[in-house]
């Protein structure tokens, strides 16, 4: 049985992860620190860390955790919360933030999808520009409306697998 499995944090481990996940996210497009401030977050026991813990676990300054917390804050992917009795902020992942992240992707899209509208429109749907900027619009319509369904289906299936939440 593992440190982990018996509930005690192998603190180096946990720092290797946190490195190593906000690698995968930097090699999505995420920028570095906001991608080990999220994987630090998500490492917490608690979900919830404040500026000067990240700052102190991570190794960076202040003004870093500040840019990183906006950035994630921005994309939907933390929440800030103050400490009951304080007026420190902590900064929250919560078990269902990949749900949220994506839910509030809509408006986005949206935007996306009018952008091309307006490119589709001003390229002309017969040239190749136009044609390529029309397959992309179709990929956003379909992805817009698949994913409200795909995410109905997650609400069923993450109650089946975790009835407690």
């Amino acid at each position: 049985m593992t440190e982990a499995s018996k509930g005690q944090r192998n603190e180096e481990a946990v720092a290797r992860f946190i490195e190593s996940f906000a690698a995968t996210f930097v090699e999505a497009g995420v920028q570095r620190m906001p991608a080990r401030v999220f994987a630090a977050l998500l490492a917490a026991d608690s979900g919830a860390l404040s500026s000067a813990e990240l700052g102190e676990q991570l190794q960076v300054s202040p003004a870093a955790v500040s840019g990183a917390v906006r950035y994630l804050s921005q994309q939907h992917m933390v929440t800030r919360e103050r400490e009951p009795g304080s007026r420190r902020d902590r900064y929250r992942v919560h078990n269902n933030q990949w749900y949220e992240a994506l839910g509030n992707r809509d408006v986005i899209m949206r935007r996306w999808e009018d952008a091309l509208r307006e490119g589709v429109k001003s390229l002309g749907s017969d040239t190749p520009a136009g044609r390529r900027m029309s397959e992309t619009l179709a990929f956003f319509e379909f992805i817009g409306a698949e994913l409200p369904l795909m995410l109905e289906r997650w609400r069923a299936r993450r109650k089946e697998l975790f009835p407690d939440d």
